[in-house]
């Protein structure tokens, strides 16, 4: 079974020049600086001129590149997400039609390994979701990207006959993706109660087994 991955979110251009080659160096140093200063503080604390610094260019070089700060924490959210889904693709929807616990195991935890892999960028931009529209709209489209994937699995998986018929597949898929990201995000935020390390993945691997095939089948 091929299950088509989604298409990554739309990076919208938010430099000042209308496209930038996704290999470009300085762009790339931008990035990991932002990356390595939300480590140490948070968003509100990291300024353009952090930014440039870490990256070794200018101010006005940076603009080139990016409208502002908060570009550059979307634009991270946005790698990590196309990270996941060609993850997924590539390494869990091959696995289904033969073995989907573990192709729902892999497809868990290659998301939660892009999640945790960004932690800190993935926790700024959850915050920076309650004033920014933006932020936002792009983790509207995260999300919906990986819906729009699950949804295609259970219609796949029951369209073979392995899952039982059920609640429309897209309502199920949001409620499976939701519940995966709020847990994960508990996860890495270290919330009180939240799920360890050691059971994250088997936890939310038993629930996706039960409701998509019915049972905790092998």
């Amino acid at each position: 079974m091929a299950i088509e991955s989604p298409a990554a979110p739309e990076a919208t251009p938010r430099g000042r020049r209308n496209s930038r080659a996704s290999g470009d160096e300085r762009e790339r140093a931008i990035l990991a600086t932002a990356q390595q200063l939300l480590e140490e503080r948070p968003l509100s604390e990291i300024s353009v001129a952090d930014l440039a610094a870490g990256a070794g260019i200018s101010r006005p070089t940076f603009y080139f590149y990016f409208s502002s700060r908060d570009a550059v924490l979307l634009t991270l959210v946005e790698r990590m997400a196309a990270e996941a889904g060609e993850a997924i693709e590539s390494r869990a929807a091959a696995m289904l039609s033969t073995d989907p616990r573990t192709g729902i195991r892999q497809g868990i935890e290659d998301a939660y390994t892009a999640f945790a892999s960004r932690r800190a960028a993935i926790l700024a931009a959850a915050e920076l979701q309650a004033t920014n529209a933006e932020a936002r709209e792009v983790w509207s489209r995260v999300m919906e990207g990986w819906v729009a994937q699950v949804s295609k699995i259970i219609e796949a998986e029951r369209a073979r006959g392995a899952a039982p018929p059920g609640p429309p597949a897209r309502d199920m898929a949001i409620a499976l993706v939701q519940m995966n990201e709020r847990v994960q995000r508990g996860n890495l935020a270290a919330e009180a109660p939240s799920l360890s390390d050691g059971v994250l993945i088997d936890t939310l691997v038993e629930i996706w087994m039960r409701s998509i095939y019915g049972a905790a089948e092998d």
